[in-house]
């Protein structure tokens, strides 16, 4: 199967790269930019893709690739910090920016040659994102300029004989005005990739994989009845079938009746299903404990203690299977990119685990080929368009230390959103809504006497990949009856606000 390697430097926008690629129908991995030339090589790619990092190439210690790549005759497209890195590694010059203007952040009008093949079809103006603070006084030998912009003459170089090119902004982002028919024509004309890659091919390919791993042996499924984990426990099942036991462990920290909702809809499978009523343990392994990472890491951990208990009850697994998705990859952080939060997951696994391997089948889709791969098992629509809901549930949506008071409190308040949205038809246009408890008392009049009780925080957010987030605009009119209902049917509550941030800066959760 063609396939397109990104090599990962650490850039916050290198998850929607991997994205463009597929969007344009070609398939494509990510690598971290520490991968061994020999085990790229032996991928057969049919071009690579450099991505933006944070560091300076010219730094001891900056991140760097095998000169022996660019010896393969494959194609190759640096991203900004990938740019800058092909041409200092090709004997180029890139040194901090010594003045302002040199510096360039944002939109910025960008003048393209429409004769390179990075940019045939083009208008020959456009808006291209940047963000470089870096300046590449020198291109190497046999590079020509390919864009330029009012502020800097080498907006993009390339070398058509050996088909390396490199553009100092960001195609893969939505700023980027024809950022994606670039993307294309570097696949397409460049790279002569012939398309048609699907997640039907995923799926096939999936199985396939995963019955060469798992061989004979015995797998033990983390269920927890959403998206992510509903679709991996399907692939698994249609990959090694009675091999799999699902263990749905219920922390106590579920929404309303989702323990018995996530039972009654697996129940209905040919699979082995086991629930764990583990409230109390993890209530008391979170007690006073506040700090957003601990809490993750404390439940990650117990997560897999449960696991590894039950699995002994099975008796010989092999494997701890997870659906774990690229962004939960991407926010706790990889290769070079930043830790923004450390996944139940992923940075909240402990050291030590009691398998011989951890399989993550989902691990680098999006969530919404998440969804895709679902429909392409035959997953009912009601549990692949469910919305995303943490693994370490309503314990990071309470703000402070873990109670099971709060999370009682919660737990209604939170039905109560999502049950006047719906009532209202407003949850077709919202990607994800849910409440938040804060940590914040305030005083209120109740009865005419004096309250002081907890503020609830409502979000409720758009967007495409989860990756990026828009605060949704909801009526008032909902909001009103929303926060009348709560104040209300739900003690321990006396003031409603609503999030109206974007992520960024926010996270759509709040820890």
């Amino acid at each position: 199967m063609e396939k397109i390697l990104i090599i990962d430097f650490g850039g916050q926008y290198n998850q929607l790269i991997a994205r463009r690629v597929r969007e344009c129908g070609v398939y494509c991995e990510v690598k971290p930019w520490t991968a061994p030339a020999a085990e790229l090589k032996a991928m057969e790619p049919i071009g690579m893709i450099f991505t933006g990092g944070p560091d300076s190439v010219y730094l001891a210690d900056a991140p760097k690739v095998d000169a022996e790549i660019f010896t393969w005759g494959v194609p190759i497209l640096g991203i900004c910090y990938g740019c800058q890195l092909m041409a200092h590694l090709l004997g180029g010059e890139v040194t901090p920016a010594q003045e302002d203007s040199a510096r360039e952040y944002g939109k910025t009008v960008t003048y393209y040659n429409t004769s390179c093949e990075l940019f045939q079809g083009l208008p020959q103006e456009g808006v291209s994102w940047m963000s470089h603070g870096d300046y590449m006084a020198r291109v190497p030998e046999g590079f020509a300029l390919a864009a330029h912009s009012d502020a800097c003459p080498n907006v993009a170089i390339a070398d058509e004989h050996r088909r390396f090119y490199g553009v100092q902004f960001h195609p893969e982002v939505n700023h980027t005005e024809y950022g994606t028919e670039m993307i294309r024509s570097f696949l397409y004309h460049i790279c002569h990739a012939h398309g048609g890659w699907t997640m039907e091919d995923y799926k096939n390919t999936a199985i396939a994989s995963l019955r060469e791993k798992i061989g004979a042996g015995k797998v033990l499924l983390a269920l927890s009845g959403g998206v992510d984990s509903s679709v991996a426990a399907a692939l698994l099942a249609e990959a090694v079938g009675s091999q799999l036991t699902c263990v749905f462990v219920d922390h106590g920290l579920m929404r309303l009746k989702e323990g018995d909702e996530v039972e009654e809809a697996f129940s209905k499978w040919a699979m082995n299903f086991v629930r764990v009523d583990a409230e109390n343990r993890f209530l008391l392994k979170l007690a006073g404990v506040s700090e957003p990472e601990r809490k993750r890491k404390i439940i990650g951990e117990e997560f897999v203690r449960v696991f590894e208990e039950e699995a002994k009850k099975i008796g010989a697994v092999d494997y701890l299977a997870q659906g774990t998705i690229y962004p939960d990859v991407i926010e706790s952080g990889t290769g070079a990119a930043a830790v923004i939060k450390s996944h139940h997951n992923v940075g909240g696994l402990p050291d030590c685990v009691e398998f011989k391997e951890i399989v993550e089948p989902l691990r680098m889709l999006f969530k919404d080929e998440v969804r895709q791969l679902g429909r392409e098992l035959g997953l009912p629509e009601y549990l692949v368009s469910r919305q995303p809901f943490p693994g370490p549930g309503l314990a990071v949506r309470i703000i402070g230390d873990v109670t099971k008071e709060k999370a009682d409190v919660l737990r209604l308040a939170d039905f109560i959103f999502r049950d006047e949205v719906a009532r209202y038809g407003e949850d077709q246009n919202l990607n994800q809504f849910f409440a938040v408890l804060t940590n914040t008392r305030s005083v209120g009049v109740m009865g005419d006497g004096r309250t002081y009780d907890y503020t609830l925080a409502l979000r409720a957010v758009t967007t495409s990949d989860f990756m990026t987030a828009s605060w949704a605009r909801i009526p008032y009119d909902l909001l009103e009856r929303v926060s009348t209902r709560i104040v209300n049917e739900v003690k321990g509550i006396n003031r409603i606000v609503y999030d109206i941030t974007s992520k960024p800066p926010a996270t759509i959760e709040w820890e």
